[in-house]
């Protein structure tokens, strides 16, 4: 099948309008929760909206990297990530159920009776920082930085489907290599806002990239997921090889480690400076309650996964590779629900419906809004100058 073949995408009504349902049923669901029990429902929905909206950020630094380092393999692959980065304007409207829920979800926002003379100063101390006003203004921010960056990467790239102007290759590459700063602090300042943020007293220097490497891997994950499904006439899986496959592999293969590495990082330093400001978040997911989720993580999220990606054979085989790609899909996750839920119930995990309401909620809204703007243009970049290099990649 000749990439001349290939048409604009007309399709994925029924898939849209399906994800559509589910996220406005699961929504609705949701503003009931927040109705009838308010402090876990809101806490669910920091869970689905910080998972989900991660994916949008990580969709956006994929591109970029990929632009910046004018890496040609992957170009049979750009389209999806395009739409999925481009697709992260939504969540600035999702993330209105957070700003309502404020006062339930951060503490710092009307800090509870009982603290400590030191943690009112501390509180105090940070006020020019943790303050509603700029916490929104902030979160804004994040999102039009990302939406504008996204949408004119995505604005070049199919503009060039039409016109084949090399220049447009040009124009991406730059607006990525000088965008990439930009979207490393709103990638990292996100972490530090949304869940960091959780617990005023308690700080570390890299959650942020802890953050990003979770999401980042979802994200080739879902990419690996995409390739699989779209599968036939005018989708970009048709066009997609074991060659392809094979590098999606070893990238999930990469940050699985490079996961583990950060998470490691981050407690051993708080583990050798033994400061009473940075030690509760561990102590708190080390004890009895929430000790088996810790070691889930360890074992589930890395150690497994690492040793089976490590095979050849099963990343060139793309339906072996998406089980894979599922099970990281279930424990990042699980890890949102690790970072959040421990501020809602210290003594062990619990057990809202919200959860999965939310969850359905944010990700069909999510995967609606994608679909709906593939709709319409070519599911593969045909006129990029670097097209045919694609297609006929092999492994070095």
């Amino acid at each position: 099948m000749s990439i001349a073949d290939v048409e604009k995408f007309q399709g994925g009504r029924a898939w849209m309008t399906r994800a559509g349902l589910l996220g406005v049923v699961g929504l609705a669901a949701t503003l009931a929760g927040f109705a009838m029990n308010p402090k876990d429902s809101y806490f669910s929905y920091l869970v689905a909206f910080t998972y989900w909206a991660g994916i949008g950020f990580a969709s956006l630094v994929l591109l970029m990297i990929f632009h910046a380092f004018h890496a040609k393999w992957m170009t049979v692959l750009r389209r999806p990530i395009e739409v999925m980065a481009a697709s992260v304007v939504v969540f600035l409207l999702l993330f209105i159920p957070v700003a309502i829920g404020m006062k339930h979800i951060y503490m710092w926002v009307s800090p509870p009776a009982g603290l400590t003379e030191h943690e009112l100063h501390l509180l105090h101390h940070k006020a020019k920082y943790l303050n509603v006003t700029f916490f929104l203004v902030r979160t804004a921010l994040y999102f039009l930085i990302a939406g504008f960056i996204a949408n004119r990467l995505f604005g070049f790239s199919t503009k060039q489907d039409t016109t084949g102007e090399v220049a447009l290759t040009v124009r991406q590459r730059r607006l990525s290599a000088g965008g990439l700063p930009f979207m490393a602090i709103v990638f990292a300042f996100a972490g530090f806002d949304w869940l960091m943020s959780l617990n005023p007293f308690w700080f570390s220097t890299i959650f942020g990239v802890y953050y990003f490497a979770g999401s980042f891997l979802t994200t080739l994950s879902i990419i690996v997921l995409a390739t699989v499904r779209a599968r036939g006439k005018d989708l970009f899986g048709e066009y997609v090889t074991p060659e392809h496959t094979h590098n999606l592999g070893k990238l999930m293969l990469a940050f699985t480690a490079f996961w583990a590495y950060i998470g490691f990082s981050q407690f051993m330093l708080i583990w050798i400076a033994n400061l009473p400001e940075e030690i509760p978040f561990f102590t708190v997911r080390m004890n009895a309650g929430w000790a088996p989720v810790s070691i889930f993580l360890i074992v589930g999220h890395f150690a497994i996964p690492f040793v089976i990606l490590l095979f050849k054979n099963l990343k060139r085989r793309p339906l072996h590779l998406a089980k894979v790609a599922w099970w990281m899909v279930f424990v990042n996750l699980v890890d949102h629900y690790w970072l959040i839920i421990p501020t809602l119930s210290p003594s062990g995990p619990v057990f809202h419906w919200s959860l999965v309401t939310a969850f359905v909620g944010v990700g069909g809204l999510a995967v609606a809004a994608t679909i709906w703007r593939i709709r319409g243009h070519f599911t593969v970049p045909v006129k990029d100058p670097f097209i045919d290099v694609s297609l006929r990649y092999r492994q070095p």
